[in-house]
């Protein structure tokens, strides 16, 4: 998991936008204010996302959206939601 991997995902307005709909479908009140407090700790909770996002840059061809963070191959739905979940559910300050 490289620095700039995490960097570029936390600078992803359409990673963001997906986690704030995850943090919404959880029942979180304000999802945006969530997401944007905890941005860091959702990039950088599981190694798997910055494996997936550098093997998406690395690999990218024409034929690929080039807004990574909204291609749910990357990043699917339900890493996101497994992430959300587990800091959702972890005690402040943990």
């Amino acid at each position: 998991m490289t620095y700039q991997s995490q960097a570029d995902m936390q600078a992803s307005m359409s990673l963001r936008q997906r986690c704030v709909a995850a943090a919404a479908q959880e029942g979180s009140l304000s999802p945006d204010a969530w997401v944007a407090e905890n941005i860091w700790q959702i990039v950088s909770h599981d190694s798997g996302w910055a494996d997936a996002w550098d093997y998406a840059i690395n690999t990218a061809t024409l034929d690929n959206n080039p807004d990574t963070g909204a291609r749910p191959g990357v990043i699917n739905d339900q890493m996101i939601l497994t992430v959300v979940q587990a800091l959702m559910a972890a005690p402040p300050g943990a």
